[in-house]
């Protein structure tokens, strides 16, 4: 397969070309987590805070099996840009492995803690109770996430961005039809509740994997997987977890961020940990069509660095910029002029709908300057350059904000918890640009 196209074709219709099919696929993804939600919702509101205490978890199994998928992307894409066709199967068949021995771990580990995780949070044994049962069925098919997000990955690095949007989709839509059968009953189905939309998310997950399979089977990839070319390979593993660690890492924060803030924002009142669960819900169906856009830029700048490209390099990142602080500025609009219709879509309760409608406004402020740390960190991955990429989402998603959250919540109460949002993204904007303008520089003295 022929990926020229990728330092040929005008950047903006390339970006599109390759960013528009993940947009959909992931928005489609943030809406059916949304619709779940708003179907537990309906069973009653302990369910809801049941299933918000087990998504970091299930946030860390994603943030896990993504970031080391793109290593996967970062590396396969820039040796294509080389011409190194061998090492692009290698890094291919090795990240494939990895990735199937990683999801084996996270589904044991991560079940094994549940109990005590939960038991963190809360004391009521009616959540604690719906939270094993949720939690056991998607924390127990964390194999299924890693392997299909591989197969995503390695599709993305060739630009073929048509196949993986088909099988997220698919799954997706296949989750939002079973929900409602599977959490009430319809006809012989019983109803389920929780566990019927444990059992819905799984088979969504089953879905995508399942067609990658057959695809795979049926059309190939475009790089060769072979089981020899499995055995680690230093170097090439190397590549792999030199993005993949500081990107799972980075993926993962967010995971330990709702963990602590749950747990500052809960000492004053139950309705605030609910706020946050319907918060990071919905900054993730904010979020994801920027990252698409970065998903879209990432093999499209490994593979131009790959061939030296500088004057395309900076093409592709002006384009990718503006796109995405278009997006934010249209998030920052809907939460500050919508915020209780949004609200409402989750509870029914004034009181939260109240409070939750205050924490949107207050925290869409920070949206449009957090696009500079998003297209910097994306874009250190895309050169290789993980640890930087790193260092910008620790200072964004743990070294400042939870700080600030802390210190806010005693000064202003609650309301200085929201407020910790903004100020974290304004300060990681400002070091971002720092970070990244040093080590773009170095990135193109090597060229």
């Amino acid at each position: 397969m022929d990926q020229n196209f990728m330092k040929e074709k005008k950047v903006l219709p390339l970006v599109l070309s390759m960013s528009l099919p993940m947009m959909l696929s992931m928005l489609i993804n943030s809406l059916y987590n949304i619709i779940d939600s708003m179907f537990v919702a309906r069973v009653g509101e302990k369910a809801l805070t049941a299933i918000s205490l087990v998504y970091p978890l299930q946030t860390l199994v994603t943030s896990i099996s993504v970031g080391f998928g793109v290593g996967i992307s970062a590396a396969v894409a820039f040796f294509l840009g080389m011409g190194e066709h061998k090492k692009a199967d290698q890094s291919a068949s090795e990240g494939l492995f990895l990735s199937i021995v990683h999801g084996v771990l996270m589904s044991v580990l991560l079940t094994v803690i549940l109990p005590s995780f939960l038991r963190l949070f809360t004391t009521d044994e009616e959540i604690y109770q719906m939270g094993i049962t949720y939690g056991t069925w998607v924390l127990s098919f964390s194999l299924v996430i890693s392997v299909y997000i591989a197969y995503e990955k390695i599709y993305q690095s060739l630009g073929n961005m048509i196949v993986p949007t088909l099988c997220l989709a698919a799954g997706c839509l296949t989750n939002i039809v079973l929900d409602p059968i599977l959490i009430f009953g319809i006809g012989p189905i019983p109803r389920m509740e929780v566990k019927g939309a444990a059992i819905a998310t799984v088979i969504g997950q089953i879905v995508p994997l399942v067609m990658y399979l057959v695809w795979h089977r049926k059309k190939g990839l475009g790089v060769s997987i072979h089981i020899k070319d499995m055995k680690p390979d230093p170097a090439i593993c190397g590549r792999l977890y030199a993005v993949g660690i500081p990107s799972s890492l980075t993926l993962g924060m967010p995971s330990l961020l709702i963990t602590l803030l749950n747990k500052i924002a809960g000492a004053f009142s139950s309705v605030y940990v609910l706020v946050l669960g319907v918060y990071f819900k919905l900054q993730t169906f904010l979020y994801l069509p920027a990252s698409g856009i970065v998903q879209g830029m990432r093999p499209i700048l490994s593979f131009n660095y790959g061939a030296g490209e500088k004057k395309r390099m900076k093409q592709i990142l002006s384009v990718c910029t503006g796109l995405i602080f278009g997006i934010l500025t249209v998030g920052t609009a809907l939460f500050l002029l919508l915020p209780e219709p949004i609200m409402g879509m989750f509870s029914k309760d004034s009181v939260t709908i109240r409070e939750g409608a205050a924490a949107l406004r207050i925290i869409s402020l920070g949206f449009v300057v957090s696009g500079i740390s998003v297209v910097a960190s994306g874009a250190l991955e895309a050169l290789g350059e993980g640890i930087p990429s790193f260092i910008i989402s620790l200072l964004r998603y743990l070294v400042l904000i939870v700080p600030a959250a802390s210190i806010g919540s005693r000064m202003f109460g609650i309301t200085g918890v929201w407020a910790s949002f903004p100020v974290a993204e304004m300060l990681t904007a400002a070091a971002a640009a720092g970070i990244f303008t040093a080590r773009y520089r170095t990135c193109l003295k090597r060229l």
